[in-house]
């Protein structure tokens, strides 16, 4: 069922950074990824190790408004969130300006913090529709794409999600055309769409961005201006606050790191209590270091996880997606490599649930 609540009208992203600054970091996000930070996975996430701001997966505006009517209820599977993970920002792709803004008032009528548009996904079937990375070689299109949805958004913010170019880097061009929308954040992911990720980020064009940012909108107040996020080869939190450090950069947005670890934002503080309450001090962490977390909760929150995939989108998605998830919960520890090669042969939960009760009642008698 999806959320819906009365029309916002506070921009969150001000919010967060008053926050941030009382904290003396930056604004630590999760980043939006397919087939990875579904509505499951962001439950879980939001219970462990709350980052400042969720996103959902990337969802096809165009789908949303050709589909037939069962092809829409599908998509929108993927803007199901619960309370606990607010504040969430729903992600969209497209090349169409009416179908922006009318995707952005579906996500005020369903009770969204904010809006991100997605100008940056590699995907050739995305770039065909000239959406995604594709934005990149038509700013004046991007611009009134980002227009759309602020029509659409009414009070909500709306933000964006790209790289620092196409082929080549192109953000002394590229990025004075986003500001000039002024979005309320711009995330950059240091790579171009042609590196992909097979080389490292470079985040010195982050640090670039943010003195672009300064250039251009040098006569708006500060509180006015847009924020700008850096995305990219991001270890954990304190790798985020060094990169916030160096570059100057108001956010900071993680995501290959949360594979595995729900447990990556838990530093942060955004939900002690329930940390406290799953594991005493097991998951307590310093400005420093995790303690590591037992492998009962580790093997506990795998569970969660596929139960909830399983309640939310059993009847939508392969459960096979949830087998890369497998491999990042079962690793490093005794019988680890046993034990995955069982869950990868698990075609439901109540198999998932078997092999696991049974690998747990082995540790106890050894």
């Amino acid at each position: 069922m999806l959320k819906k609540q009365e029309k916002k009208s506070k921009n969150f992203w001000q919010e967060q950074k008053n926050k941030a600054d009382k904290a003396s970091r930056p604004i630590v996000v999760l980043a939006p990824m397919a087939d990875v930070t579904d509505a499951p996975f962001r439950r879980v996430i939001a219970k462990y190790g709350k980052p400042d701001v969720l996103w959902t997966e990337f969802v096809s505006a165009d789908g949303l408004m050709r589909a037939t009517p069962e092809g829409k209820e599908k998509l929108k599977k993927g803007l199901i969130f619960d309370e606990s993970e607010r504040p969430i920002v729903a992600q969209f792709f497209t090349s169409n300006p009416e179908h922006m803004k009318k995707t952005a008032e579906l996500a005020v009528e369903l009770g969204f913090d904010g809006i991100d548009i997605n100008m940056g996904c590699p995907d050739k079937g995305i770039e065909k529709q000239n959406a995604g990375a594709a934005m990149m070689k038509n700013p004046k299109l991007a611009r009134e794409i980002i227009r759309a949805a602020k029509d659409g958004a009414g009070s909500l913010p709306v933000s964006v999600k790209t790289r620092i170019g196409f082929n080549k880097v192109e953000l002394e061009t590229w990025l004075p055309e986003l500001l000039a929308e002024c979005p309320a954040v711009i995330t950059i992911h240091a790579r171009t769409r042609k590196e992909m990720s097979k080389v490292l980020a470079r985040w010195k064009f982050v640090k670039r961005a943010v003195e672009i940012r300064d250039e251009v909108q040098k006569d708006l107040d500060p509180k006015e201006r847009t924020l700008i996020f850096g995305n990219g080869d991001v270890k954990d939190v304190a790798d985020a606050k060094r990169l916030a450090k160096e570059t100057g950069c108001d956010g900071v947005m993680l995501g290959r790191a949360i594979f595995g670890n729900p447990w990556l934002f838990a530093e942060l503080g955004n939900n002690k209590k329930d940390i406290k309450n799953e594991s005493k001090n097991k998951t307590k962490v310093t400005e420093k270091e995790f303690v590591p977390v037992s492998l009962v909760l580790r093997l506990k929150a795998l569970l969660e996880h596929t139960k909830l995939f399983n309640k939310l989108l059993g009847d939508t998605k392969n459960f096979a997606i949830m087998k890369k998830h497998f491999k990042s919960y079962v690793s490093g520890f005794d019988g680890s490599k046993d034990l995955r090669e069982k869950l990868m042969e698990a075609n439901s939960f109540k198999d998932v649930e078997k092999v696991i009760k049974n690998f747990i009642s082995l540790q106890k008698t050894k």
